[in-house]
C-alpha cells in the first residue's frame, strides 16, 4: 500500500495527478472526529489483490468507536488510516496473479484479512485466524473512492440485491452467524438489545423459523420496530418483571435461545436469568468493561451452552445471507434509514450516533 503524503518524510514533495488521488475519510489526529483528504494517494493493488471503486459505505458502531476516541480506539486505531469496512462497489482493477476476478463485477467484501496459514483458518474458522486484520482497522479502509483487498476477501454482490443492502452485508453476517450458531428453529428466543444488529437478528431469526422471538432494549422507537420486525414482545430491560412475563410464556421455564446483542453489563445476569436450563446462549455485544456475572448460577448449574461470535464465519455466513435475501424473508428497508454524501460525513456520523438514523451510508461513487 503507497503511503499517505502526510506520512512522507518532512521536506518531501510527491507531485501527483488525479488519477494518483481520491477522497478518503480518516483518523487525522488522536481525537474527536474524522478528516475528509480530497487527494489521499490512491492504493495500488498487489499482485493478488483487488482494487474496488466504493459505491456505498455502511457506519457502523466500531466506526462510531473510532470517531469518538474512546479508550479501544486510542489503543487499537492508528492516526493516519482510512476508515471504514462496510461496502459494496466495482472491481476496477485486479493484481498480475488474480484468477478469478474482472474488472467491472459488482462486489462486496470481508473485512477480516488474513495469511488463510493458521489453524483455525485450515480448518474452516479464518473468521477467528490469529493473524486477523480488519479492514479500516488494522489496515486501510473503505471510507473512500477506492479500497484494496485480497482476491480471496471478495464477494460478487448478486444481481437482484440493491446497492445499499450488499453495503450491509457486513453486520448483516453478524446477524446471521448469531442467529445460525444458536439454530433457532422452532425455538422460542430472546434478543438482548435491538440496536443495528439486534433488529437485523429479529428479522434473520423470524426468517430462519423461530417460533416466538422477545426483544428487550431501553429504547421505545427500537423496541417498537422489532414488534413490526417480528417481535412478540418488546420490554423495556430497566423493568426487571419482564423476565417474570417471558417465564410466564414460556412454560415456566425461560426461552430455548438467548442472542445478547447489546453489551450492556446488566444484560448478561438478566438474560442467562431469561434462558430456560439447558437452553443456549450466543453473545455478540461487547461489554466497554469487564462485568460481574454469576457463573454458578446463570452457566454451571443452569447447563447451558454459550457460544462465543465473532465476525462471520467465512463463506457459510456469505452464503446463508444470500440465500435469506433471495427468499425475500428479510425486512430491512426500516433497518437501512439514511444516506448521505461523503461529503456530509459530520452530518451522517451525527445521525448515527444521536439515534435519529439507525444504519446510516455514506454515497461515495453513485
Amino acid at each position: 500500500m503507497t503511503l499517505h503524503p502526510s506520512h512522507t518524510a518532512p521536506g518531501v514533495e510527491i507531485k501527483t495527478s488525479p488519477r494518483d488521488t481520491m477522497r478518503a475519510l480518516y483518523k487525522h489526529h488522536a481525537g474527536l472526529g474524522l478528516a475528509l483528504d480530497p487527494n489521499r494517494r490512491r492504493p495500488e493493488p498487489g499482485p493478488r489483490d483487488v482494487l474496488i471503486r466504493v459505491t456505498k459505505a455502511g457506519i457502523c458502531g466500531t466506526d462510531r468507536h473510532i470517531w469518538q476516541w474512546d479508550d479501544w480506539a486510542a489503543g487499537r486505531i492508528p492516526v493516519g488510516i482510512v476508515t471504514g469496512h462496510e461496502f459494496v462497489g466495482v472491481i476496477e482493477e485486479v493484481g498480475s496473479a488474480v484468477t478469478k476476478y474482472q474488472p467491472g463485477l459488482r462486489v462486496s467484501g470481508e473485512g477480516h484479512v488474513c495469511s488463510h496459514t493458521d489453524y483455525n483458518a485450515r480448518t474452516g474458522n479464518a473468521h477467528i485466524a490469529t493473524d486477523t486484520q480488519i479492514i479500516g482497522v488494522d489496515r486501510d479502509g473503505c471510507f473512500a473512492d477506492l479500497v484494496v483487498i485480497p482476491e480471496e476477501n471478495v464477494w460478487p454482490v448478486h444481481p437482484s440485491i440493491p446497492d445499499k443492502v450488499a453495503a450491509v452485508f457486513d453486520p448483516l453476517g453478524n446477524a446471521v452467524h448469531t442467529v445460525m450458531a444458536a439454530d433457532v428453529s422452532a425455538k422460542t428466543v430472546l434478543i438482548s438489545g435491538v440496536g443495528i444488529i439486534g433488529l437485523m437478528a429479529v428479522t434473520v431469526a423470524r426468517a430462519a423459523g423461530a417460533s416466538r422471538i422477545f426483544a428487550t432494549d431501553i429504547n421505545p422507537p427500537r423496541l417498537e420496530l422489532a414488534r413490526r420486525l417480528g417481535a412478540v414482545e418488546g420490554y423495556d430491560a430497566r423493568d426487571e418483571s419482564w423476565i417474570d412475563d417471558i417465564r410466564s410464556q414460556t412454560r415456566g421455564e425461560g426461552v430455548d435461545v438467548v442472542l445478547e446483542m447489546s453489551g450492556a453489563p446488566g444484560a448478561f445476569g438478566q438474560s442467562f436469568h431469561a434462558l430456560r436450563n439447558g437452553g443456549v446462549a450466543a453473545l455478540l455485544g461487547l461489554p466497554a468493561k469487564p462485568v460481574t456475572f454469576d457463573f454458578n448460577s446463570n452457566i454451571i448449574f443452569k447447563g447451558c451452552t454459550v457460544l462465543g461470535i465473532n465476525g462471520r464465519k467465512i463463506w457459510e455466513t456469505w452464503y446463508q445471507m444470500e440465500a435469506l435475501l433471495l427468499s425475500g424473508r428479510l425486512e430491512l428497508d426500516e433497518i437501512i434509514t439514511h444516506e448521505y454524501p461523503i461529503e456530509d460525513f459530520e452530518q451522517a456520523f451525527a445521525t448515527m450516533i444521536s439515534g435519529d438514523g439507525i444504519k446510516v451510508l455514506l454515497n461515495v461513487n453513485t
